[in-house]
């Protein structure tokens, strides 16, 4: 089962809708009209399963070094998800990914600024 298109991320308080703009075996992106922003999401299938969501960010920004130039800036951020073959059930795993999102977004995604930050 495939997600529908297009899909929609809110950044900043801005919707981004992204039209599919592939779909493979195992794989799919939905991409926004002006590239900035790209969703992926594979799975990979061996003696453990692995499942990737990621989302691809990119701005244009004044350079530092020349104030007068603009240069493009980019950065990514994915939750991979890696479980056994057997063991685990759906509703296992979605529990456990529901602990940690709680525990990163929890008084305002203060552990996702720690993260950020370089704290350990």
């Amino acid at each position: 089962m495939a997600y529908t298109d297009p899909q929609s991320i809110t950044i900043n308080a801005v919707a981004n809708s992204l039209a599919r703009v592939s779909s493979g075996v195992n794989t799919g992106a939905f991409r926004k009209d002006d590239g900035n922003v790209v969703l992926s999401v594979a799975h990979q299938y061996g003696k453990r399963t692995r499942r990737t969501a990621r989302i691809d960010f990119s701005k244009i920004a004044a350079d530092p070094l020349i104030s007068a130039q603009n240069i493009k800036y980019s950065m990514s951020a994915y939750v991979v998800v890696d479980v056994p073959v057997t063991g685990f059930t759906v509703a296992e795993a979605k529990q456990v990914i529901d602990g940690f999102i709680t525990w990163m977004s929890a008084s305002s995604g203060a552990n996702i600024t720690k993260l950020l930050g370089g704290e350990n």
